[in-house]
């Protein structure tokens, strides 16, 4: 499994975890924090969320400065398979 999924897997666990669903949402620098530092602020982890938001598994709200992003919550099956596999 390459690096990029793995990091995507995680994302969406912290954020399942912390139950980030629709209309509750986090900035990117916090789900950044649940990866190992060496990881943080990489090209792997940047390119990671974008690919999240590519599928629709995140939704984007432009706030307070910086973009926030929660789980999409029509695509809860979806995502549920994904960090399944």
């Amino acid at each position: 499994m390459d690096l990029q999924k793995v990091i995507m897997k995680r994302f969406l666990r912290k954020l399942m975890n912390l139950n980030i669903w629709g209309g509750r949402h986090t900035e990117i620098k916090n789900l950044q924090k649940s990866l190992p530092t060496h990881l943080r602020g990489s090209k792997e982890s940047k390119k990671a969320v974008k690919e999240l938001i590519r599928k629709g598994f995140l939704n984007v709200k432009p706030s307070t400065g910086e973009r926030h992003i929660s789980l999409n919550s029509h695509k809860q099956r979806e995502i549920y398979e994904f960090v399944q596999d």
